[in-house]
């Protein structure tokens, strides 16, 4: 896939996710008949913010259709900010794993039902929307899962973290299609030790993956917003998941 700006529409629109609650979700289209691959971006702790919609705008102007459905709208009820929204959401422990696996569901029911969606969908998560993407390709079927230095797939967050995230290593057998996972080697939540751990997991159940870690890059690298962003390793990253995503969705 090239990075060619194409023209593309981008809306807010309301799906049904877990237990038919209507949430809000962020739409990006390509212009044109299709058909496109889909992929479900998962947002961030900070929230459903103007970087994860931007990246749902690059996957469009790709040429695939992108989903981004808002995690903490029910905790976001009243409030002004996504900010608000995230911290009201963590303070409560975070996204509970059923209604999280609930929400992508309705947001990949939601592409699946475009007419212009190829029937392929594929999942990309950053932070723990890393480790949500990876309990979503083990929970749902799906065609492609990205994880973007998603922690707690392996291990258990520390005591001074206000997260509820239950290891999920014990879950890959039931892993529905093929992983790309991209990490910092500098990282600490994966560890480098971590990510060797599930990579050596996923090859004994022989469920297909490719795993890269960057040297000299931490946490958040693709974050060009924060100071954690690494232009080489967020660049070589976004060429891997083109290359990833157009294998395995067609786009």
């Amino acid at each position: 896939m090239g990075h060619v700006e194409d023209a593309l529409t981008a809306q807010s629109v309301r799906i049904a996710g877990h237990g038919g609650d209507e949430i809000e979700a962020y739409l990006a289209e390509p212009m044109g008949e299709g058909p496109f691959g889909a992929v479900v971006v998962i947002h961030h702790m900070p929230g459903y913010d103007r970087a994860t919609k931007e990246i749902t705008r690059r996957f469009a102007a790709a040429g695939y259709l992108a989903i981004c459905p808002n995690l903490h709208f029910r905790e976001g009820r009243g409030t002004a900010s996504p900010e608000d929204a995230a911290a009201a959401c963590r303070a409560a422990g975070g996204v509970p794993d059923d209604r999280l696996v609930g929400d992508v569901e309705g947001a990949a029911r939601h592409l699946r039902s475009h007419p212009s969606c190829n029937g392929r969908v594929g999942v990309i998560g950053y932070c723990s929307g890393g480790r949500q993407a990876f309990l979503a390709a083990c929970s749902l079927p799906l065609d492609a899962c990205v994880v973007c230095y998603g922690a707690f797939i392996v291990g258990t967050p520390p005591a001074e973290m206000p997260m509820r995230a239950t290891p999920l290593l014990g879950m890959a057998a039931r892993l529905s299609c093929p992983v790309l996972g991209l990490f910092g080697a500098d990282d600490r939540f994966p560890s480098p030790e971590q990510v060797a751990e599930l990579d050596a997991e996923l090859t004994r159940l022989g469920k297909p993956h490719e795993f890269h870690s960057y040297e000299g890059a931490g946490h958040a690298f693709f974050a060009v917003d924060r100071p954690s962003y690494r232009v080489e390793a967020a660049n070589d990253g976004w060429e891997r998941i083109w290359d990833f995503f157009g294998r395995h969705l067609g786009g």
